[in-house]
């Protein structure tokens, strides 16, 4: 990294807040030396934290606020009173041009409502969406929306495809990612009017990818391509449900192993190889959720990530500032925009045409 970046964090959101925020700071921070850090929070639990870690030293500046965004807060009251709190001061500074990104973890919708209404969504895009990395056996996908938007027509599933090849340009680094809409078939007939139209709009755009049309849920964990579009509830369920299945065989796996002397004398042999696996499995190492779509880079945090987890999702929001995505996001609608006018344009003289030959034929 040839810049120093300045990341923006609220030390007050998520389960174990601020201790693991703090830890996960000092593990970003020895993996990237020239990052540093706004912290937003409550000084008198966050200073004697950072005594603990001497690599913190010097790259930290503290700001003190003692208003918390709950767990249990509704968007609507997190908008009312959440400009002053941890998570509204880390999202500002943001937008004051302090910090190139900001790292929250804890309640998703007042991130959300907060992170639209103080950085607003970039010209061209109608919602903005939640995009992570998931663990596959070819690598990682992306995957986009997990759940801030329910409900989507076809332009929205279009602009989740802009944004999510941008995204996996700059993490994966594809240049070119295959992208597909995950649909109850691969067949072009099936699924909603604004899953086949999205299709349709996507077989035509010019934008840096390689559509691929459809794909079922089986391909998430093969890796069938490098992204994945879909509406937020369908996709928050088919995050959740490999979330839990990925624990259920890590259990599994275990309880085999310790069945009998024998499996233990294997797993010793195997360890190496199974803990591989259970890194690849591990969502703290895929943790760091984007809210794309927004004039400001946003990463959102489990709430319950480990240290580790949390130093993943700062790398996350280094990557995204570094790699510039906001531009990409922005060079791809203008492309594709530019196409779409063209091709009105096209169709319109067309119609044009159609039209004149119509009353030539009626003269004659």
């Amino acid at each position: 990294m040839t810049r120093e970046l300045i990341i923006s964090l609220d030390a007050m959101g998520g389960d174990h807040a601020p201790d693991i925020v703090i830890e996960g700071a000092s593990i970003a921070r020895e993996r990237v030396p020239n990052v540093r850090f706004l912290i937003f929070g409550d000084e008198t639990r966050i200073v004697p934290l950072l005594t603990r870690y001497p690599i913190l030293k010097g790259c930290c500046e503290v700001h003190h606020t003692d208003k918390i965004i709950s767990a249990d807060e509704k968007p609507s009251q997190a908008l009312r009173r959440g400009r002053d709190s941890s998570m509204g001061q880390t999202i500002q500074s943001v937008k004051d041009g302090k910090a190139q990104a900001a790292v929250l973890a804890g309640n998703t919708g007042a991130q959300m409502a907060l992170a639209k209404f103080i950085l607003r969504t970039m010209q061209g895009i109608d919602r903005p969406a939640l995009a992570t990395l998931i663990p596959t056996s070819r690598g990682e996908s992306v995957m986009l929306d997990l759940g801030a938007n329910v409900e989507c027509d076809e332009n929205n599933l279009v602009q989740f495809a802009i944004m999510g090849a941008a995204f996996a340009r700059t993490v994966l680094g594809v240049s070119k990612p295959t992208v597909a809409i995950l649909n109850v078939g691969v067949e072009e007939l099936k699924g909603s009017d604004a899953i086949k139209n999205a299709d349709r709009i996507l077989r035509e755009a010019n934008i840096p990818m390689d559509y691929k049309g459809f794909t079922e849920g089986h391909g998430l964990g093969g890796g069938a391509v490098d992204v994945v579009v879909t509406d937020g509830f369908t996709g928050n369920i088919a995050l959740k449900t490999a979330e839990g299945t990925a624990r259920m065989i890590a259990n599994l796996l275990k309880r085999s192993l310790n069945e009998s002397l024998l499996s233990k004398i294997g797993a010793l042999f195997a360890s190496s190889s199974l803990m591989s696996l259970r890194n690849h499995l591990d969502p703290n190492n895929h943790n760091g959720a984007v809210f794309m779509g927004l004039n400001g880079l946003v990463i959102k945090s489990h709430g319950g990530a480990s240290a580790k987890g949390f130093a993943s999702a700062i790398g996350v929001a280094i990557d995204m500032a570094e790699n510039d995505l906001a531009g990409k996001i922005t060079r791809d609608l203008k492309n594709f925009n530019s196409t779409a006018v063209e091709q009105d344009e096209d169709q319109l003289a067309e119609n044009d045409d159609t039209i004149v030959e119509m009353n030539i034929k009626e003269h004659k």
